[in-house]
C-alpha cells in the first residue's frame, strides 16, 4: 500500500524575528473533512501494514485478558455506616458500584451499574461519585466524549425509592417510579444536570449543597460553584473565580469533614480557602495568601491545621502545623523538618499518629509518627524497587493503616498495618488468573551515569534465567516531567513480554521527582534537556552492561514521555530500534505560543514562556516536530486520539507527517487515530487491552 501524504500547505510562524514554515499547520483545523480524511488514511494504511500480526495482536489480546480475575471485587471501605466497593462482572468492560449497610452480610445496593448506563457510548468515564453525609443522596460525573469535561448527576439512594431508573437520569420520575422520596428532594432532578464540570463535587454537611469546579473554554478549571438540590444549575451560585491564567482551582473536603476547601495551584505556587462545611453559604477564608515558589496544602485535626509546605528554603518540604484560628504563615510551627535527601510527598493524620510518605533514593518509604514523637519508624517492604502509598482511613481514632503495595514482580496489593503492633495483613493480591509465580522473574535497581556524572536510577524486570549477552529486547520506558515520578509497579499485561525474553526497563530520569524537588528542577525550563540525555545515557548503560544492544532496544513514553522518545529519536536514531510514542507532546513550541490550546498558560513554569526570547530559542532546540531532519529514523508507532483535551492530535499527525517528508529510511512509521477517544485511551478494561496488543505486536514484528 502506497505510504500517505499530507498535503503540503505551507504557514509562516514568526517570532522574535525567528521564522518557521510549518507545512501541516491546517491539520489543527479539526472540522475539516481533509484533515479526517487524512487521519483515516494513515489508519488504513497502519491496518494494513500490520495486517499480518493481526493473529498475533489476537493471540496477545486473549493472553492478557486471560490473567485478568474478569468477577473481581475491591476490598471493602468502611464510611460513615456503609461498606463501600467496587465489582466487576464477567465479560463486561465497566465497574458497578456499591455498598452494604453495617455489614457485608447485609443485602448489596447498587450506586451505579456502568455497564448499563454506558450502552449506546463508544466511550463513558465515571470521573468521581460522592455520597451526602446523610448517606441519601448520590452526586456522579460522567464524562461521554474523551474530553475531561464532565457532566454531574445526581442519584437518590434511600431504600428502594428509585429502583428500576435507567441508565441512572432521573429520566421519567413523573411517573412515580421515586415514589416516596423523602421530603421530594429529588424532584425535578431530571433538568438537574451540571454541564462542563472537572468531574469533581463535594457536599456541604446540610445535605443540600455541592461545590464544585467549572472549566473555561482553554479546559483551565477556573471557577468554583455552588448548587442546590431542586434547582437549576443556571442559578447556581459563583463562589470563587481564580484570575490568574496559570493557575488551576479545585473543591474538596477536609478528612474530618468540618471544612470545604477550594484550592489554588500552579506549579510553583499554590493557595487554599476554606469554610465550614455546616455553614456552605459562608464566606471563605483565606488560609495563607500565595507567595511566589511557596507552595502548601493542608488538613485538619480537632483544633488544628496541619501544613505540608516548601516555605522558606524547605525544597523538599516539611510539615508544620497551625491553630484553627491562626492560620497565617507567621503562626505555623515545624513539625517534621525539611531534609536534603528526602522528599515529603504526602501526610495522613490519625488521633494517635502521624502518618509521613517519603522519598529516599527513588523509592517511597511510609514512616509512622506518634504525637509525642516516642515512637518514629518506616515500615519494611524488602524489595530493591517497588511502589507504595499510604491508602489512609476514614477513622482518625483507629490505629490501622492501609496501604498499597506494588512491584515489578509483585501484583497490586492491599494491606491493614497495625501501627501499634508493627504487623502487617495481606487484605487482598490481584488475582492473576491461570498462574503466576514471582520468583520466576527478577527485579533489579541499577544507577547509571549520566553525560554529566549524575547517577540515574533504572528499574528492570525479566524472566528469570535470562543471559546478560547483548541478546536480549528491551523496552526502556521513561516520563520525566512535572515532577511525576514514574515508580517501578507491577503490569500483568507485561508478562507477554517478559515471557517472550523481553527485558523491561524504567529510566527513573530528571523532570520527576523521584531523588527529590531538586531532581525535578533539573529536569525543565532551561534544563530540560537532562531529561533526554539521561534517558539516552540509561540506553547506553544497560547496552553496556548486557542487558541488550542497539538493534533490540525500543523506547516508550506517553504524554510528556511522548515528547521524550520523540526528543531522543532526533537527538540519537541509531540508538533504537523501534519508538513507541503514545499520545505525544512534540511540537512544543506552537503549542506554547497559542495561549488558546488547553494547559498552556499554565505550563510556562515547567516548559518556559516562548514569547520570552531565551525560553523561545531553548524549546525550539529540543521540540521533536521542529527538528525532524532529512536522516534515518528509528521504527515508529505514534498513537493519538482525536478528542484528546490534554495534547491535541494535530501534534502527533503534524509530527508523523513531517517524518514521512524528510525520514530516509525504509523503517516502518504508523500513526494510529482512535477516532473515539482521547488521551487516556479507551474507557472500557477490555477495550484498552486492544491498544496494548498493538504495541506488543508491533515490538514483536521487528
Amino acid at each position: 500500500m502506497k505510504k500517505p501524504s499530507a498535503k503540503i500547505c505551507p504557514r509562516e510562524l514568526s517570532a522574535h524575528g525567528d521564522i518557521r514554515i510549518d507545512n501541516y499547520y491546517w491539520f489543527n483545523e479539526r472540522e475539516n473533512p481533509e484533515v479526517i480524511a487524512y487521519l483515516e488514511e494513515e489508519n488504513l494504511y497502519q491496518e494494513t501494514m500490520m495486517k499480518d500480526t493481526e493473529p498475533l495482536q489476537q493471540q496477545l489480546y486473549d493472553e492478557i485478558v486471560g490473567r485478568i480475575k474478569q468477577d473481581d471485587v475491591s476490598y471493602p471501605v468502611k464510611r460513615n455506616g456503609y461498606y463501600y466497593y467496587t465489582r466487576y462482572e464477567e465479560g463486561k468492560e465497566y465497574p458497578v458500584y456499591c455498598r452494604r449497610k453495617d455489614n457485608m452480610e447485609n443485602p448489596e445496593q447498587i450506586l451505579l451499574d456502568v455497564n448499563e448506563m454506558a450502552v449506546g457510548y463508544h466511550y463513558y468515564d465515571i470521573g468521581a461519585y460522592s455520597v451526602s453525609p446523610d448517606n441519601n443522596m448520590l452526586a456522579y460525573s460522567v464524562d461521554t466524549v474523551s474530553r475531561r469535561q464532565y457532566d454531574i448527576w445526581f442519584k437518590g439512594l434511600e431504600g428502594e425509592r428509585c429502583k428500576g431508573l435507567k441508565d441512572e437520569r432521573f429520566k421519567g420520575i413523573e411517573d412515580e417510579r421515586c415514589k416516596g422520596l423523602k421530603d421530594e428532594r429529588v424532584k425535578g432532578l431530571e433538568g438537574e444536570v451540571i454541564k462542563n464540570t472537572t468531574g469533581n463535587m463535594v457536599w456541604a454537611n446540610d445535605n443540600e449543597t455541592v461545590f464544585y469546579s467549572v472549566k473555561d473554554e482553554s479546559l483551565r478549571s477556573c471557577k468554583i460553584m455552588r448548587h442546590k438540590l431542586n434547582t437549576s444549575p443556571d442559578d447556581d451560585v459563583l463562589v470563587y473565580y481564580e484570575e490568574d491564567t496559570a493557575f488551576n482551582c479545585f473543591v474538596g473536603k477536609s478528612k474530618s469533614k468540618r471544612y470545604i476547601m477550594i484550592v489554588s495551584e500552579s506549579t510553583l505556587s499554590s493557595e487554599v480557602r476554606f469554610v465550614d462545611a455546616d455553614n456552605p453559604d459562608g464566606e471563605f477564608k483565606i488560609f495563607q495568601e500565595r507567595q511566589d515558589d511557596m507552595l502548601y496544602g493542608i488538613g485538619h485535626y480537632e483544633d488544628h491545621f496541619y501544613i505540608l509546605t516548601n516555605a522558606d528554603g524547605a525544597k523538599n518540604f516539611k510539615v508544620m502545623k497551625t491553630p484553627i484560628d491562626k492560620t497565617e504563615k507567621e503562626n505555623w510551627v515545624e513539625l517534621v523538618v525539611h531534609r536534603d535527601d528526602v522528599l515529603i510527598e504526602d501526610f495522613d493524620l490519625f488521633a494517635d499518629f502521624l502518618v509521613i510518605e517519603e522519598r529516599h533514593q527513588g523509592l517511597i518509604k511510609i514512616r509512622v509518627m506518634t504525637w509525642d514523637f516516642k515512637t518514629d519508624y518506616y515500615i519494611d517492604f524488602g524489595e530493591p524497587t517497588y511502589t507504595a502509598y499510604s491508602a489512609g482511613c476514614p477513622d482518625f481514632d483507629s490505629h490501622l493503616l492501609r496501604y498499597g503495595y506494588n512491584s515489578m514482580t509483585t501484583p497490586a496489593s492491599l494491606y491493614e498495618y497495625d501501627m501499634i503492633k508493627r504487623e502487617a495483613v495481606l487484605l487482598k493480591r490481584q488475582e492473576i488468573v491461570g498462574g503466576y509465580e514471582p520468583s520466576d522473574y527478577v527485579t533489579e535497581r541499577h544507577f547509571a551515569p549520566s553525560h554529566d556524572g549524575v547517577m540515574v536510577p533504572i528499574s528492570l524486570v525479566y524472566k528469570k534465567g535470562m543471559k546478560r549477552d547483548g541478546s536480549n529486547p528491551l523496552v526502556l520506558y521513561g516520563y520525566g516531567s512535572y515532577g511525576s515520578s514514574m515508580d517501578a509497579y507491577f503490569s500483568s499485561a507485561r508478562l507477554s513480554l517478559l515471557d517472550r525474553g523481553f527485558v523491561w526497563a524504567i529510566a527513573h530520569i530528571r523532570g520527576g521527582e523521584e531523588l527529590g524537588r531538586q531532581w525535578y528542577e533539573d529536569g525543565k525550563l532551561l534544563k530540560k534537556k537532562n531529561t533526554f540525555l539521561d534517558f539516552i545515557y540509561c540506553g547506553k548503560y544497560l547496552v553496556n552492561e548486557g542487558f541488550t544492544n542497539h538493534d533490540k532496544m525500543f523506547a516508550m513514553g506517553g504524554s510528556a514521555g511522548g515528547l521524550l522518545v520523540g526528543a531522543v529519536a532526533n537527538m540519537a536514531p541509531e540508538m533504537w530500534r523501534g519508538i513507541i510514542a503514545q499520545v505525544p507532546f512534540v511540537d512544543v513550541v506552537t503549542t506554547m505560543l497559542d495561549e488558546t490550546i488547553p494547559l498552556t498558560t499554565g505550563e510556562y513554569d515547567e516548559w518556559g514562556n516562548p514569547n520570552v526570547k531565551e525560553y523561545y530559542d531553548y524549546m525550539k532546540s529540543y521540540s521533536p516536530y521542529d527538528n525532524v531532519e532529512r536522516k534515518d529514523y528509528p521504527a515508529m508507532l505514534v498513537t493519538t486520539g482525536l478528542h484528546d483535551s490534554q495534547v491535541q492530535y494535530w501534534e502527533p499527525a503534524k509530527w508523523v507527517a513531517k517524518l514521512r517528508e524528510l525520514k530516509t529510511d525504509d523503517n516502518p512509521l504508523y500513526l494510529k487515530t482512535n477516532m473515539d477517544f482521547g488521551h487516556g485511551g479507551a474507557s472500557g478494561r477490555f477495550e484498552g487491552i486492544k491498544e496494548i496488543a498493538l504495541e506488543y505486536a508491533f515490538l514483536l514484528s521487528l
